[in-house]
């Protein structure tokens, strides 16, 4: 018999298999695989980063800090993408707004949580 926790591992560990690429968006993304409002420019210039996903527990998957160069903006949403670039979102999230006044760095540090 399969417990509990080992289908939240199963279902957890599926979900983080889709992609590792971490961004942000200064409005929602969308449902889309083509991400509305991400960020763009900077200097240096705005690209998604790779964490590296954790093994799960009880349906938990962490993921390492990436640390992303942004432009002054406000920033509402993260999303997760299955490559560096493109229409490949497959999920995102809403964040406490970051308000940068001026180019800088956003620290993000991604969390998958199966319930």
């Amino acid at each position: 018999m399969v417990t509990v926790s080992t289908t939240l591992n199963n279902m957890a560990s599926t979900y983080v298999g889709y992609g590792s690429w971490v961004g942000l968006a200064t409005g929602a993304p969308g449902a889309t695989a083509t991400p509305a409002n991400e960020a763009t420019g900077g200097a240096p210039a705005y690209a998604r980063k790779a964490t590296v996903w954790s093994a799960g527990t009880v349906g938990v998957q962490n993921g390492a800090a990436v640390t992303l160069d942004v432009a002054a903006a406000t920033y509402t949403f993260m999303l997760v993408a299955s490559l560096a670039s493109g229409a490949n979102q497959y999920d995102n999230c809403s964040i406490p707004s970051v308000v940068m006044g001026a180019q800088g760095q956003i620290v993000v540090t991604p969390t998958f949580t199966m319930t």
